[in-house]
């Protein structure tokens, strides 16, 4: 696999909104998550430990940055992403995205928030029905990638939670 072989599979991870992959080609091991940061971390077998991703700004192309040598603060960093783990939760439906049980409330969460599984997150109104969205994770809602009143596609990402 070369070097133009792994720029691709990046690409299509990051086209596609991927949190993870992972593919192995004649002896050479690939796995791509999304960090805390929403960065792409590529790792790969020694010597090369592995290549950061910036995110996609709007028009811009990212620039792979290589990491240190293992013992450097890099690698502890990475140690430390792969630590905290993050859970996407993503739309089950297409409909339209409310943070609150109706206009004027409280929201069911806000970056912050610690949740249990099974707690509401959001209501997706779909056909006149309103659908609450359950957490399936304990622990802490780190990202709301939705605005209030916006429409959802299915699978388009609602939150990201720290797990516990």
């Amino acid at each position: 696999m070369d070097l133009d072989q792994i720029k691709q599979i990046l690409d299509l991870v990051r086209e596609h909104e991927l949190s993870e992959f992972e593919i192995e080609h004649e002896g050479l091991r690939l796995k791509v998550r999304k960090d805390a940061n929403g960065a792409h971390v590529a790792t790969l077998p020694a010597p090369v430990s592995a290549v950061i991703i910036p995110p996609v700004a709007a028009a811009a192309v990212p620039a792979a940055t290589p990491v240190a040598a293992p013992g450097s603060a890099a690698e502890a960093q990475e140690a430390a992403v792969a630590d905290m783990e993050l859970a996407v939760v993503k739309s089950p439906i297409v409909g339209t995205f409310y943070r609150s049980p109706e206009p004027g409330a409280a929201s069911f969460v806000e970056v912050g928030s610690t949740v249990k599984k099974g707690q509401v997150l959001c209501i997706i109104e779909a056909m006149k029905l309103m659908n609450e969205i359950d957490s399936e994770h304990d622990g802490e809602i780190v990202n709301i990638y939705v605005e209030n009143g916006q429409p959802v596609q299915y699978g388009e990402r609602l939150f990201a939670i720290r797990t516990r």
